[in-house]
Protein backbone atom coordinates (compact mmCIF):
# COMPACT_ATOMS: atom_id res chain seq x y z
CA UNK A 1 0.00 0.00 0.00
CA UNK A 2 1.48 3.14 -0.86
CA UNK A 3 1.50 6.28 0.97
CA UNK A 4 -1.66 8.76 1.71
CA UNK A 5 -1.46 9.91 -2.01
CA UNK A 6 -1.39 13.50 -2.35
CA UNK A 7 1.33 14.43 -4.06
CA UNK A 8 3.31 13.28 -8.08
CA UNK A 9 5.64 10.43 -8.67
CA UNK A 10 9.18 12.10 -9.30
CA UNK A 11 9.69 9.99 -12.38
CA UNK A 12 6.35 11.30 -13.22
CA UNK A 13 5.45 14.93 -12.33
CA UNK A 14 2.60 15.22 -15.22
CA UNK A 15 0.38 12.99 -13.07
CA UNK A 16 -0.78 12.66 -9.86
CA UNK A 17 -0.98 9.23 -7.79
CA UNK A 18 -4.77 9.27 -7.76
CA UNK A 19 -4.61 9.70 -11.39
CA UNK A 20 -2.04 6.39 -11.55
CA UNK A 21 -4.38 4.43 -8.93
CA UNK A 22 -6.92 4.96 -11.70
CA UNK A 23 -4.66 4.15 -14.80
CA UNK A 24 -3.74 0.87 -12.53
CA UNK A 25 -7.79 0.46 -12.05
CA UNK A 26 -8.69 0.71 -15.79
CA UNK A 27 -5.82 -2.15 -17.07
CA UNK A 28 -6.81 -4.75 -14.17
CA UNK A 29 -8.39 -7.63 -15.34
CA UNK A 30 -11.16 -7.20 -12.84
CA UNK A 31 -12.33 -4.55 -14.27
CA UNK A 32 -12.30 -5.93 -17.76
CA UNK A 33 -14.73 -8.54 -16.46
CA UNK A 34 -16.93 -6.60 -15.49
CA UNK A 35 -18.27 -6.74 -18.86
CA UNK A 36 -19.49 -9.94 -18.44
CA UNK A 37 -21.45 -9.34 -15.20
CA UNK A 38 -25.12 -8.81 -15.39
CA UNK A 39 -26.37 -5.02 -13.96
CA UNK A 40 -30.42 -5.46 -14.54
CA UNK A 41 -30.38 -7.71 -17.69
CA UNK A 42 -28.24 -10.39 -18.98
CA UNK A 43 -26.36 -9.18 -21.47
CA UNK A 44 -27.02 -11.58 -23.99
CA UNK A 45 -30.72 -10.83 -23.84
CA UNK A 46 -29.66 -7.14 -26.20
CA UNK A 47 -26.55 -5.00 -26.94
CA UNK A 48 -29.12 -1.98 -25.02
CA UNK A 49 -28.75 -3.23 -21.66
CA UNK A 50 -26.07 -1.97 -19.07
CA UNK A 51 -23.74 -4.46 -17.78
CA UNK A 52 -21.45 -3.91 -14.68
CA UNK A 53 -18.80 -2.08 -16.61
CA UNK A 54 -21.20 0.57 -18.62
CA UNK A 55 -22.79 1.17 -14.86
CA UNK A 56 -19.19 1.61 -13.43
CA UNK A 57 -18.77 4.28 -16.01
CA UNK A 58 -21.74 5.71 -15.00
CA UNK A 59 -21.85 6.07 -11.72
CA UNK A 60 -18.17 7.54 -12.39
CA UNK A 61 -19.27 10.04 -14.41
CA UNK A 62 -21.93 11.08 -12.18
CA UNK A 63 -19.65 11.35 -9.00
CA UNK A 64 -17.30 13.63 -10.74
CA UNK A 65 -20.23 15.48 -11.77
CA UNK A 66 -21.35 15.52 -8.04
CA UNK A 67 -17.93 17.05 -6.97
CA UNK A 68 -17.31 19.12 -9.88
CA UNK A 69 -20.82 21.09 -8.87
CA UNK A 70 -19.70 21.01 -5.11
CA UNK A 71 -16.24 22.26 -5.87
CA UNK A 72 -17.85 25.71 -7.93
CA UNK A 73 -20.81 26.15 -5.30
CA UNK A 74 -19.13 25.64 -2.18
CA UNK A 75 -17.01 27.58 -0.14
CA UNK A 76 -13.47 25.18 0.92
CA UNK A 77 -12.13 28.29 2.57
CA UNK A 78 -12.81 26.87 5.86
CA UNK A 79 -9.72 24.37 5.51
CA UNK A 80 -11.32 21.45 3.71
CA UNK A 81 -9.95 21.68 0.30
CA UNK A 82 -11.88 20.87 -3.19
CA UNK A 83 -12.41 17.41 -3.36
CA UNK A 84 -10.09 15.33 -5.83
CA UNK A 85 -11.89 14.70 -8.59
CA UNK A 86 -9.60 12.07 -9.53
CA UNK A 87 -9.79 10.38 -6.54
CA UNK A 88 -13.82 10.78 -6.59
CA UNK A 89 -13.82 8.47 -10.41
CA UNK A 90 -11.06 6.06 -9.66
CA UNK A 91 -13.50 4.84 -6.23
CA UNK A 92 -16.45 5.39 -8.46
CA UNK A 93 -14.85 2.78 -10.99
CA UNK A 94 -14.13 0.25 -8.97
CA UNK A 95 -17.11 0.21 -6.61
CA UNK A 96 -18.17 -2.79 -8.11
CA UNK A 97 -15.19 -5.11 -9.01
CA UNK A 98 -16.19 -7.31 -6.24
CA UNK A 99 -19.75 -8.71 -7.55
CA UNK A 100 -19.52 -11.94 -8.54
CA UNK A 101 -21.43 -13.35 -11.19
CA UNK A 102 -24.95 -13.09 -11.06
CA UNK A 103 -25.74 -10.34 -9.15
CA UNK A 104 -27.50 -10.33 -5.88
CA UNK A 105 -28.41 -14.17 -6.31
CA UNK A 106 -24.74 -14.85 -6.80
CA UNK A 107 -23.50 -12.84 -3.34
CA UNK A 108 -25.91 -14.64 -1.45
CA UNK A 109 -25.24 -18.00 -2.82
CA UNK A 110 -21.42 -17.31 -1.70
CA UNK A 111 -22.09 -16.00 1.42
CA UNK A 112 -23.72 -18.99 2.46
CA UNK A 113 -20.83 -20.95 1.23
CA UNK A 114 -18.15 -19.23 3.10
CA UNK A 115 -20.89 -18.67 6.42
CA UNK A 116 -18.42 -20.56 8.29
CA UNK A 117 -14.97 -18.92 6.96
CA UNK A 118 -15.44 -15.38 6.88
CA UNK A 119 -18.76 -14.91 4.96
CA UNK A 120 -18.70 -13.08 1.22
CA UNK A 121 -19.81 -9.47 0.75
CA UNK A 122 -19.37 -7.94 -2.56
CA UNK A 123 -17.76 -4.66 -1.37
CA UNK A 124 -15.52 -6.75 1.44
CA UNK A 125 -14.28 -8.05 -2.11
CA UNK A 126 -13.78 -4.71 -4.04
CA UNK A 127 -10.98 -3.88 -0.95
CA UNK A 128 -8.97 -7.41 -1.32
CA UNK A 129 -8.92 -7.51 -5.08
CA UNK A 130 -7.73 -4.11 -5.28
CA UNK A 131 -4.70 -4.59 -2.26
CA UNK A 132 -4.64 -8.37 -2.44
CA UNK A 133 -5.74 -10.54 -5.62
CA UNK A 134 -4.98 -8.50 -8.75
CA UNK A 135 -1.70 -9.37 -10.12
CA UNK A 136 0.54 -5.67 -10.20
CA UNK A 137 2.61 -6.25 -7.22
CA UNK A 138 4.55 -8.40 -5.42
CA UNK A 139 7.52 -9.03 -3.10
CA UNK A 140 7.68 -12.94 -3.84
CA UNK A 141 6.55 -13.52 -7.91
CA UNK A 142 8.36 -16.80 -7.95
CA UNK A 143 6.58 -18.11 -5.15
CA UNK A 144 2.83 -16.69 -6.83
CA UNK A 145 2.68 -13.87 -4.13
CA UNK A 146 2.36 -16.37 -1.47
CA UNK A 147 5.14 -18.16 0.64
CA UNK A 148 5.95 -21.48 1.65
CA UNK A 149 4.47 -20.35 5.25
CA UNK A 150 1.65 -19.26 3.87
CA UNK A 151 2.27 -14.94 4.33
CA UNK A 152 0.69 -13.32 1.84
CA UNK A 153 2.66 -11.35 0.07
CA UNK A 154 0.78 -10.36 -2.43
CA UNK A 155 -0.41 -6.13 -2.64
CA UNK A 156 -2.83 -6.20 -5.67
CA UNK A 157 -2.62 -3.10 -7.56
CA UNK A 158 -0.95 -1.15 -4.92
CA UNK A 159 -2.95 1.72 -4.56
CA UNK A 160 -2.67 4.74 -2.05
CA UNK A 161 -4.54 4.41 1.22
CA UNK A 162 -6.74 7.28 0.21
CA UNK A 163 -8.09 5.19 -2.94
CA UNK A 164 -8.37 2.12 -0.76
CA UNK A 165 -10.07 4.17 1.55
CA UNK A 166 -12.37 5.74 -0.64
CA UNK A 167 -13.93 2.28 -1.80
CA UNK A 168 -14.42 1.46 2.24
CA UNK A 169 -17.92 1.81 2.38
CA UNK A 170 -18.76 -0.73 6.01
CA UNK A 171 -16.61 0.20 8.77
CA UNK A 172 -16.96 -3.38 10.45
CA UNK A 173 -15.51 -6.98 10.20
CA UNK A 174 -17.79 -9.52 8.38
CA UNK A 175 -17.70 -12.07 11.51
CA UNK A 176 -16.21 -15.72 11.14
CA UNK A 177 -18.84 -17.46 11.63
CA UNK A 178 -22.34 -17.51 11.12
CA UNK A 179 -25.68 -18.91 11.29
CA UNK A 180 -27.38 -18.48 7.64
CA UNK A 181 -30.15 -19.45 5.94
CA UNK A 182 -29.60 -19.67 2.14
CA UNK A 183 -31.58 -16.63 1.88
CA UNK A 184 -30.23 -14.42 4.74
CA UNK A 185 -29.45 -11.00 4.03
CA UNK A 186 -25.12 -10.61 3.43
CA UNK A 187 -23.25 -8.87 6.37
CA UNK A 188 -22.06 -5.78 4.59
CA UNK A 189 -18.21 -4.97 6.23
CA UNK A 190 -14.61 -6.19 4.99
CA UNK A 191 -12.99 -9.68 5.89
CA UNK A 192 -11.07 -10.58 8.81
CA UNK A 193 -8.08 -11.23 6.40
CA UNK A 194 -8.35 -7.77 5.87
CA UNK A 195 -8.25 -6.25 9.04
CA UNK A 196 -4.38 -5.03 9.85
CA UNK A 197 -4.90 -2.99 6.48
CA UNK A 198 -7.61 -1.45 7.44
CA UNK A 199 -5.64 -0.08 10.31
CA UNK A 200 -3.55 1.46 8.24
CA UNK A 201 -5.39 2.85 5.72
CA UNK A 202 -7.27 4.86 8.93
CA UNK A 203 -3.72 5.98 10.08
CA UNK A 204 -2.85 7.50 6.84
CA UNK A 205 -5.92 9.08 6.22
CA UNK A 206 -6.72 10.38 9.72
CA UNK A 207 -3.55 10.04 11.96
CA UNK A 208 -4.68 7.26 14.41
CA UNK A 209 -5.40 3.87 13.49
CA UNK A 210 -8.80 3.83 15.05
CA UNK A 211 -10.18 7.03 14.82
CA UNK A 212 -13.98 7.62 16.61
CA UNK A 213 -16.92 8.20 14.92
CA UNK A 214 -17.97 6.59 11.52
CA UNK A 215 -14.90 5.91 8.99
CA UNK A 216 -16.48 7.21 5.57
CA UNK A 217 -14.10 9.32 3.24
CA UNK A 218 -16.02 12.09 1.54
CA UNK A 219 -15.08 10.30 -1.63
CA UNK A 220 -16.96 7.18 -0.69
CA UNK A 221 -19.64 9.25 0.42
CA UNK A 222 -19.99 10.32 -3.36
CA UNK A 223 -19.67 7.04 -4.75
CA UNK A 224 -22.21 5.88 -3.19
CA UNK A 225 -24.17 8.98 -4.01
CA UNK A 226 -23.73 8.19 -7.33
CA UNK A 227 -24.41 4.81 -7.35
CA UNK A 228 -28.03 5.17 -6.12
CA UNK A 229 -29.03 7.86 -8.56
CA UNK A 230 -27.29 5.81 -11.50
CA UNK A 231 -29.57 2.61 -10.07
CA UNK A 232 -32.69 4.81 -9.51
CA UNK A 233 -32.90 6.11 -12.86
CA UNK A 234 -30.83 4.32 -15.69
CA UNK A 235 -32.16 0.19 -14.26
CA UNK A 236 -35.73 2.24 -15.17
CA UNK A 237 -34.69 3.39 -18.35
CA UNK A 238 -33.69 -0.67 -19.16
CA UNK A 239 -36.90 -1.58 -17.78
CA UNK A 240 -38.52 0.82 -20.30
CA UNK A 241 -36.65 -0.80 -23.01
CA UNK A 242 -37.68 -3.94 -22.05
CA UNK A 243 -40.87 -3.50 -21.70
CA UNK A 244 -40.85 -4.70 -18.34
CA UNK A 245 -42.60 -0.96 -16.92
CA UNK A 246 -44.74 1.71 -18.71
CA UNK A 247 -45.12 5.22 -17.38
CA UNK A 248 -49.14 4.68 -16.31
CA UNK A 249 -47.31 1.52 -14.06
CA UNK A 250 -45.95 4.04 -11.80
CA UNK A 251 -49.52 5.51 -11.28
CA UNK A 252 -50.95 1.53 -11.29
CA UNK A 253 -48.82 0.45 -8.90
CA UNK A 254 -50.32 -1.73 -5.99
CA UNK A 255 -51.39 -0.22 -2.75
CA UNK A 256 -49.51 -3.76 -0.66
CA UNK A 257 -46.41 -2.95 -3.11
CA UNK A 258 -46.48 1.05 -2.07
CA UNK A 259 -46.73 -0.01 1.89
CA UNK A 260 -44.01 -2.24 1.46
CA UNK A 261 -41.68 -0.02 -0.25
CA UNK A 262 -42.73 2.67 2.45
CA UNK A 263 -42.13 0.40 5.42
CA UNK A 264 -38.51 0.02 3.94
CA UNK A 265 -38.10 3.22 3.82
CA UNK A 266 -39.34 4.04 7.67
CA UNK A 267 -36.83 1.69 8.68
CA UNK A 268 -33.65 3.01 6.32
CA UNK A 269 -34.64 6.77 7.43
CA UNK A 270 -34.76 5.50 11.29
CA UNK A 271 -31.64 4.38 11.13
CA UNK A 272 -29.59 7.21 8.88
CA UNK A 273 -31.38 9.67 11.52
CA UNK A 274 -34.37 11.00 9.25
CA UNK A 275 -37.17 11.50 11.98
CA UNK A 276 -39.55 13.18 9.30
CA UNK A 277 -40.40 10.01 8.18
CA UNK A 278 -42.30 7.97 10.92
CA UNK A 279 -45.49 8.91 9.02
CA UNK A 280 -44.32 7.85 5.57
CA UNK A 281 -47.26 5.55 4.06
CA UNK A 282 -47.83 4.01 1.03
CA UNK A 283 -50.03 7.12 -0.30
CA UNK A 284 -47.25 8.82 0.42
CA UNK A 285 -44.55 6.71 -1.93
CA UNK A 286 -47.32 7.34 -4.58
CA UNK A 287 -46.69 11.18 -4.52
CA UNK A 288 -43.41 10.58 -5.32
CA UNK A 289 -43.92 8.17 -7.99
CA UNK A 290 -45.97 10.86 -9.71
CA UNK A 291 -43.43 13.62 -9.41
CA UNK A 292 -41.55 10.46 -11.87
CA UNK A 293 -44.68 10.31 -13.61
CA UNK A 294 -44.48 13.71 -14.32
CA UNK A 295 -41.00 14.06 -15.19
CA UNK A 296 -41.92 10.52 -17.88
CA UNK A 297 -44.47 12.85 -19.57
CA UNK A 298 -42.90 15.81 -19.58
CA UNK A 299 -45.67 17.71 -17.34
CA UNK A 300 -43.95 21.19 -15.82
CA UNK A 301 -47.50 21.77 -14.24
CA UNK A 302 -47.16 18.24 -12.12
CA UNK A 303 -43.73 18.58 -11.46
CA UNK A 304 -43.91 22.10 -9.87
CA UNK A 305 -47.22 21.46 -8.17
CA UNK A 306 -45.23 18.61 -6.03
CA UNK A 307 -42.40 20.23 -5.60
CA UNK A 308 -43.90 22.97 -4.39
CA UNK A 309 -46.54 20.81 -1.92
CA UNK A 310 -49.56 22.09 -3.38
CA UNK A 311 -52.48 19.84 -4.12
CA UNK A 312 -53.10 17.79 -7.63
CA UNK A 313 -55.67 17.56 -9.95
CA UNK A 314 -56.60 14.64 -10.02
CA UNK A 315 -58.92 15.34 -13.60
CA UNK A 316 -55.57 16.84 -14.52
CA UNK A 317 -53.33 13.74 -13.64
CA UNK A 318 -56.49 11.19 -15.78
CA UNK A 319 -55.65 12.99 -19.05
CA UNK A 320 -51.93 12.76 -18.58
CA UNK A 321 -52.30 8.83 -17.69
CA UNK A 322 -54.67 8.58 -20.83
CA UNK A 323 -51.43 10.34 -22.77
CA UNK A 324 -48.90 8.36 -21.00
CA UNK A 325 -50.93 5.22 -21.98
CA UNK A 326 -50.61 5.86 -25.99
CA UNK A 327 -47.14 7.14 -24.78
CA UNK A 328 -45.94 4.14 -22.97
CA UNK A 329 -44.85 2.14 -26.78
CA UNK A 330 -42.46 5.43 -27.25
CA UNK A 331 -40.51 4.63 -23.82
CA UNK A 332 -39.57 1.38 -25.76
CA UNK A 333 -38.93 2.31 -28.66
CA UNK A 334 -37.53 6.22 -29.19
CA UNK A 335 -34.64 6.37 -27.48
CA UNK A 336 -34.85 10.65 -26.93
CA UNK A 337 -37.54 9.75 -24.66
CA UNK A 338 -35.98 7.86 -22.85
CA UNK A 339 -32.43 9.65 -22.36
CA UNK A 340 -34.65 12.91 -21.71
CA UNK A 341 -36.40 11.43 -18.88
CA UNK A 342 -33.15 10.04 -17.42
CA UNK A 343 -31.21 13.24 -17.73
CA UNK A 344 -33.51 15.47 -16.40
CA UNK A 345 -34.01 13.22 -13.36
CA UNK A 346 -30.26 12.65 -13.04
CA UNK A 347 -29.69 16.47 -13.19
CA UNK A 348 -31.96 16.73 -10.64
CA UNK A 349 -30.25 14.53 -8.57
CA UNK A 350 -27.16 15.82 -8.10
CA UNK A 351 -28.20 19.29 -7.81
CA UNK A 352 -29.60 17.74 -4.43
CA UNK A 353 -26.17 17.16 -3.06
CA UNK A 354 -24.86 18.91 -0.13
CA UNK A 355 -21.79 19.40 1.61
CA UNK A 356 -21.15 19.34 5.05
CA UNK A 357 -17.17 20.45 5.87
CA UNK A 358 -15.23 18.39 9.03
CA UNK A 359 -12.33 20.79 9.09
CA UNK A 360 -10.90 18.71 11.59
CA UNK A 361 -10.16 15.93 9.33
CA UNK A 362 -11.70 16.93 6.08
CA UNK A 363 -11.21 13.73 4.66
CA UNK A 364 -14.06 12.83 6.78
CA UNK A 365 -16.42 15.54 5.42
CA UNK A 366 -19.70 14.71 4.27
CA UNK A 367 -22.25 15.08 1.69
CA UNK A 368 -25.50 13.79 1.09
CA UNK A 369 -28.88 14.34 -0.52
CA UNK A 370 -31.32 16.78 0.45
CA UNK A 371 -34.85 15.49 2.52
CA UNK A 372 -36.26 15.75 -1.03
CA UNK A 373 -34.22 14.47 -3.70
CA UNK A 374 -33.14 11.55 -0.87
CA UNK A 375 -36.60 10.14 -0.60
CA UNK A 376 -37.09 10.48 -4.65
CA UNK A 377 -34.12 8.49 -4.66
CA UNK A 378 -35.04 5.60 -2.21
CA UNK A 379 -38.79 5.28 -3.40
CA UNK A 380 -36.71 4.68 -6.70
CA UNK A 381 -34.58 2.12 -6.37
CA UNK A 382 -37.16 0.54 -4.04
CA UNK A 383 -39.92 0.42 -6.69
CA UNK A 384 -37.15 -0.58 -9.03
CA UNK A 385 -35.98 -3.54 -6.95
CA UNK A 386 -39.68 -4.68 -5.88
CA UNK A 387 -41.14 -4.49 -9.30
CA UNK A 388 -38.54 -5.87 -11.61
CA UNK A 389 -35.65 -7.17 -9.58
CA UNK A 390 -38.24 -9.38 -7.68
CA UNK A 391 -40.05 -10.22 -10.54
CA UNK A 392 -40.86 -14.13 -11.59
CA UNK A 393 -39.35 -13.77 -15.02
CA UNK A 394 -36.12 -12.25 -13.63
CA UNK A 395 -36.16 -14.56 -10.24
CA UNK A 396 -36.10 -17.69 -12.21
CA UNK A 397 -33.36 -16.70 -14.25
CA UNK A 398 -31.19 -15.47 -11.03
CA UNK A 399 -32.81 -19.00 -9.29
CA UNK A 400 -30.16 -20.87 -11.64
CA UNK A 401 -27.26 -18.48 -11.10
CA UNK A 402 -27.89 -19.35 -7.51
CA UNK A 403 -27.52 -22.95 -8.00
CA UNK A 404 -24.71 -22.67 -10.50
CA UNK A 405 -22.55 -20.93 -7.51
CA UNK A 406 -23.36 -23.07 -4.96
CA UNK A 407 -22.79 -26.29 -7.02
CA UNK A 408 -19.46 -24.93 -8.57
CA UNK A 409 -18.33 -24.39 -5.15
CA UNK A 410 -18.92 -27.87 -4.26
CA UNK A 411 -17.48 -29.28 -6.56
CA UNK A 412 -14.32 -27.31 -5.79
CA UNK A 413 -14.78 -27.84 -1.80
CA UNK A 414 -14.52 -31.74 -1.93
CA UNK A 415 -11.52 -33.58 -1.11
CA UNK A 416 -9.07 -32.81 -4.03
CA UNK A 417 -11.58 -30.51 -5.74
CA UNK A 418 -9.14 -27.58 -5.90
CA UNK A 419 -6.91 -30.02 -8.54
CA UNK A 420 -9.95 -28.34 -10.59
CA UNK A 421 -8.80 -25.26 -10.08
CA UNK A 422 -6.37 -22.78 -12.61
CA UNK A 423 -2.81 -23.39 -11.92
CA UNK A 424 -2.44 -20.27 -10.12
CA UNK A 425 -5.29 -20.61 -7.73
CA UNK A 426 -4.13 -24.07 -6.99
CA UNK A 427 -0.83 -23.11 -5.98
CA UNK A 428 -1.84 -20.73 -3.54
CA UNK A 429 -4.57 -23.46 -2.44
CA UNK A 430 -1.76 -25.76 -1.53
CA UNK A 431 0.46 -23.29 -0.15
CA UNK A 432 -2.39 -22.26 2.72
CA UNK A 433 -2.28 -24.23 6.03
CA UNK A 434 -5.59 -23.48 7.01
CA UNK A 435 -9.22 -24.61 5.64
CA UNK A 436 -10.73 -20.92 5.94
CA UNK A 437 -8.11 -19.58 4.09
CA UNK A 438 -8.02 -22.46 1.41
CA UNK A 439 -12.27 -21.76 1.11
CA UNK A 440 -11.25 -18.09 0.92
CA UNK A 441 -8.95 -19.16 -2.18
CA UNK A 442 -11.99 -21.36 -4.31
CA UNK A 443 -14.23 -17.89 -3.14
CA UNK A 444 -12.04 -15.67 -4.60
CA UNK A 445 -12.08 -18.03 -8.15
CA UNK A 446 -16.00 -18.23 -8.50
CA UNK A 447 -16.28 -14.66 -7.12
CA UNK A 448 -13.93 -13.49 -9.96
CA UNK A 449 -16.07 -15.48 -12.61
CA UNK A 450 -18.38 -13.66 -15.25
CA UNK A 451 -21.70 -14.65 -15.81
CA UNK A 452 -20.74 -16.53 -18.92
CA UNK A 453 -17.63 -18.34 -17.66
CA UNK A 454 -19.43 -19.21 -14.72
CA UNK A 455 -22.09 -21.11 -16.76
CA UNK A 456 -19.15 -22.67 -19.05
CA UNK A 457 -17.42 -23.96 -16.20
CA UNK A 458 -20.59 -25.41 -14.42
CA UNK A 459 -20.98 -27.19 -17.60
CA UNK A 460 -17.28 -28.63 -17.96
CA UNK A 461 -18.21 -30.37 -14.77
CA UNK A 462 -21.98 -31.43 -14.76
CA UNK A 463 -23.31 -31.06 -18.63
CA UNK A 464 -23.37 -34.18 -21.07
CA UNK A 465 -22.15 -31.93 -23.65
CA UNK A 466 -18.98 -30.51 -21.97
CA UNK A 467 -16.33 -28.12 -23.97
CA UNK A 468 -13.76 -29.31 -25.25
CA UNK A 469 -10.74 -30.43 -22.98
CA UNK A 470 -8.11 -28.45 -25.05
CA UNK A 471 -9.89 -24.76 -23.72
CA UNK A 472 -8.08 -23.24 -20.93
CA UNK A 473 -9.76 -22.80 -17.89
Amino acid sequence: MAGPGTGFDANEPWRSDFRKDCARLIHCASFRRLVGKTQLFSAHESDFFRNRLTHSLEVAQIAKSIAMRLNAQESFIRGCGEINTDLVEVAALAHDLGHPPFGHNGELALDFCMRNFGGFEGNAQTLRILSRLEKKVTTDPLAYGVTDGGDDRRFGLDLCARTLAAVLKYDQVIPARRRKKPDDKVTKGYYRSEQGLVRRIKLAVTGRSAPGGKFKTIECQIMDIADDIAYSTYDLEDAFKAGFLTPIQLLAADIALLDQIAASIRTLASAVGKNTFRQFSGEHVRGVLLYVFGVLVEDEKLERAINENRAVDYNDIIKLALRSYTESARMAQVGYVRTQVTAKLVGAFIAGVKFSPNAQVPALSSVELQENTWLRVEVLKRFCYSSLIMSSRLRVAEQRGKEIVREVFDCLTRPGGHQLLPEDFRNWHEKLRTKAERMRVICDFIAGMTDRYAVEFHARLKSETPQTIFKPL
